[in-house]
């Protein structure tokens, strides 16, 4: 007897060391993943070979398979490109801590899959810790036609309407939307016939743009923070640049509390470009008293006017102008009045010389 209970017992663990038929391709994708992770330098073979497998391998497995293969090379330095715009391509459930922490993953992948995949793939990407400025720009173009591109209208309550006003009302929606399509495109073309209080509308900052701002605000990146400012106000990198030369941090404080920027991340913001203002004051620091003296209502107004003044100056490039030419402008910080003063010499008389 105890030797058939042992039998039993022995033949049930050998039953659970089997991997059952729906986990075996899981089993195999790991195992092939661990083997290319000990490759501290891989070759060409090696990573073609390894591209020819994975494929299928990770096609065939289960969600929670592919989560931790794409947790696993999201580590390695060495991933073929190939895999990386799978793994990129897939829900963001599976592909979200790959396209944040990988960084074996080219720009041109990293771009790629911004612009064929959804708002969620696009903030997964503008969490990583180095961004170039071309992932900045895809990441903003991306999100200005998302916002331009039509929604769908929801479902009706009642019964359908007839056929004729249905149609009427589906080619009122359609010219709409064109039209907003249209005046989004003539604002970043900079050559738009909008009207001046329609242009200097300022719309609020959204998720996109605020984590680009933390991410280069926090990295010290100034040059990609004016860039990503810009873009947020739709408006030129030199108003940007100016934005951030106040080191007071007034001007920015301004601008960002103009977006309605969260008032929780605004004073790390300020203090991670401007350190100076972690000096202590009273109860708190310099950038919590500069945040609390701010109007919004009048920062928004003060905004709004750097901005149509920098459309203004974008319309009107300044004319060239030799500094000797003739036409030349009249020129503020210098006195002009001294010559135009002058009053031109007489005409002297001819000299001879010898006799007359």
């Amino acid at each position: 007897m105890l030797l058939h209970l042992g039998f039993v017992v022995t033949n049930r663990f050998r039953e659970l060391e089997r991997p059952q038929t729906g986990r075996l391709k899981d089993v195999v994708l790991m195992a092939t993943v661990t083997g290319f992770e000990s490759l501290r330098i891989p070759r060409k073979s090696d990573l073609k070979q390894f591209a020819e497998l994975f494929e299928p391998l990770f096609l065939g497995s289960s969600n929670e398979a592919r989560r931790q293969a794409a947790a696993a090379l999201s580590q390695c330095p060495h991933v073929p490109e190939s895999v990386a715009l799978l793994i990129g391509s897939m829900p963001i459930s599976i592909a979200a801590i790959f396209l944040t922490r990988s960084k074996a993953i080219p720009d041109r992948t990293l771009i790629s899959i911004i612009r064929q995949h959804g708002p969620a793939h696009a903030n997964a990407i503008a969490h990583r810790e180095d961004i170039s400025p071309s992932i900045v720009d895809a990441l903003v173009e991306h999100h200005q036609f998302s916002a331009a591109a039509p929604r769908a209208d929801p479902p009706a309550a009642t019964a359908a309407p007839p056929a004729a006003a249905e149609e009427d009302r589906l080619s009122s929606d359609r010219v709409t939307r064109e039209e907003e399509l249209r005046d989004e495109i003539r604002a970043l073309a900079r050559a738009g016939s909008r009207s001046l209080q329609e242009v200097g509308r300022l719309q609020p900052i959204d998720e996109l743009h605020q984590a680009l701002l933390m991410r280069f605000a926090r990295s010290g990146e100034a040059v990609l923070f004016a860039t990503a400012l810009a873009a947020t106000l739709s408006a030129s990198r030199a108003l940007a640049e100016r934005i951030l030369l106040d080191v007071s941090g007034q001007q920015l404080a301004v601008t960002l509390m103009a977006l309605d920027f969260p008032d929780g991340e605004l004073p790390p913001l300020l203090l991670a470009l401007y350190p100076h203002l972690s000096e202590r004051l009273g109860s708190g620091n310099r950038a919590e008293w500069l945040i609390r003296s701010i109007d919004r209502k009048a920062g928004l107004e003060r905004v709004e006017s750097w901005l149509r003044a920098d459309r203004d100056g974008a319309a009107k490039p300044a004319r060239h102008e030799s500094h000797l030419a003739e036409n030349r402008g009249a020129d503020p910080r210098r006195q002009e009045s001294r010559t135009a003063s002058a009053p031109p010499a007489a005409a002297q008389p001819k000299r001879t010389v010898g006799r007359k």
